[in-house]
């Protein structure tokens, strides 16, 4: 059976506190929320929702929204065509380097990832690196690359397997290394809590007929 992700029971002020600092605009959020919503083959369990939703907040600066990896254009320079970096990232053009710098909720990097992303999305990321921002491809290659270990090789499943304690500080080798991973594993394990529906309040029954025993004799 695929998991389902649920998210109706969260009201507007649990929506804000996922921001920070909060905010009231929380249509980003809602828009991964949705994504996730329709997702049926994605998500094993609620560890993988929330540790991808701890990542895709910390990855887009606490907005929940594709952004462009932050720097100015000569920042880019360390990944241009012919530099050990830009040559294992495939970049083999002059201004490779700031072309195909990091978009999305996960950003993805360097002429081949975009090659690579362009099959498994259906777009054509390469003649148009800034389809990485629109929020449906985003969240397609942030869901393919966690769940199937197109990142860096490492994959959900291997951190945070249904029925198991979840490793939520080693998971970050999913994206990059342990960057940050004590950080990100904190923001995961809130949204475990936040994410986690409370259990209805039991409601002692009233006015309930009862049947008089007869009397011995």
């Amino acid at each position: 059976m695929p998991f389902v992700c649920k998210f109706d029971f969260l009201n507007a002020s649990a929506l804000c506190s996922f921001y920070a600092p909060p905010k009231t605009d929380t249509s980003a959020l809602q828009t991964v929320f949705n994504h996730m919503a329709n997702d049926l083959t994605t998500w094993d369990n609620l560890n993988q929702v929330a540790y991808a939703l701890a990542t895709f907040k910390w990855e887009t600066a606490n907005t929940f929204a594709p952004i462009h990896e932050l720097g100015a254009p000569s920042y880019f320079d360390k990944y241009n065509a012919g530099t050990p970096i830009g040559q294992r990232l495939g970049n083999t053009q002059p201004g490779d380097g700031f072309l195909f710098r990091g978009r999305g909720y996960v950003q993805i990097t360097g002429r081949n990832n975009y090659a690579k992303f362009s099959s498994h999305v259906g777009e054509d990321l390469v003649s148009n690196p800034d389809l990485a921002l629109r929020p449906d491809v985003a969240y397609k290659i942030a869901a393919m690359g966690m769940k199937n270990g197109m990142f860096t090789g490492r994959a959900l499943k291997d951190f945070l397997p249904t029925g198991k304690p979840p490793d939520f500080f080693n998971a970050r080798t999913i994206i990059n290394g342990h960057d940050h991973a004590a950080d990100i594993a904190a923001i995961a394990q809130k949204f475990v809590t936040m994410l986690s529906r409370p259990a209805l309040p039991v409601t002692p029954a009233t006015n309930v007929p009862t049947t008089a025993m007869p009397k011995s004799a």
